[in-house]
């Protein structure tokens, strides 16, 4: 197996040197994906150390860890406890990927993406009104509460939340809108996950997808989409502060 380059200033000059960006994270990330591009890592191999790559770009921790978490949610490395991170194919199978997570580093992409999102899940709110069943009830109602008995733990939270809106997609009955959806707030997770941290917001959260919940409870259309679009806006003034470049 290929290893990284093992000389510190061979890798610093890779990597960009030191960052000076307010927003290091999505910056680690950008450096990491040329890095990645550069052929100086090959499909299988170990990536830097996080304190090594820390040290090199003048970021704390945190920010390398982010940005290592969020390139994993892509499916570009994998992050294996105790051993390391390690890239999990070669740069031309993971080029859809790597145009996925340049959309995240574009404050105004992200953004119109938000935007389309809001439009999106406000459709299928009022789809899945009309077409709810007992059973797809039962299991919006088991990801609420999820939701609530999860406040002490922020990515369960967030999974319960997309598990909601997913199932939400489903009961709508477009399949071409459920996957455009799914595409969607895969892209922004790692934003929704930086943008909700602290009980307060998850309170919030859990009223709105209530409300939702009613709307659909009570097959009414209308009412369905309008709490979504609700939740939508004030979802939205939450994830814009986190983005590149903030509000």
């Amino acid at each position: 197996m290929v290893t990284p380059p093992a000389f510190d200033a061979e890798l610093s000059a890779a990597l960009g040197g030191t960052i000076k960006s307010p927003t290091a994270m999505a910056e680690v990330a950008r450096r990491l994906l040329d890095y990645i591009h550069s052929g100086a890592v090959a499909e299988g191999d170990r990536l830097p150390a996080e304190r090594q790559l820390s040290t090199l770009m003048g970021v704390g921790r945190s920010a390398v860890r982010e940005a290592l978490a969020a390139l994993e949610i892509l499916g570009i490395v994998e992050v294996r406890p105790g051993s390391g991170t390690y890239l999990r194919g070669s740069t031309s199978e993971l080029l859809p990927q790597t145009l996925s997570w340049g959309i995240l580093l574009h404050a105004d992409k992200t953004r119109e993406l938000i935007e389309v999102r809001h439009g999106l899940e406000t459709q299928a709110a009022r789809l899945a009104a009309g077409n709810v069943t007992d059973g797809s009830l039962r299991r919006l109602a088991d990801h609420l509460d999820t939701m609530e008995h999860s406040l002490g733990d922020f990515h369960h939270f967030v999974t319960a939340d997309m598990l909601f809106h997913q199932e939400l997609a489903v009961i709508a009955g477009n399949e071409l809108l459920r996957d455009i959806l799914q595409s969607v707030r895969s892209l922004i997770r790692v934003w929704v996950e930086r943008a909700l941290n602290d009980a307060d917001h998850a309170k919030i959260t859990i009223a709105e997808h209530r409300a939702i919940l009613e709307g659909v409870r009570a097959r009414d259309p209308e009412a369905a989409a309008q709490a979504m679009s609700r939740h939508m806006d004030s979802a939205g003034a939450r994830l814009r502060p986190t983005l590149p470049g903030g509000e």
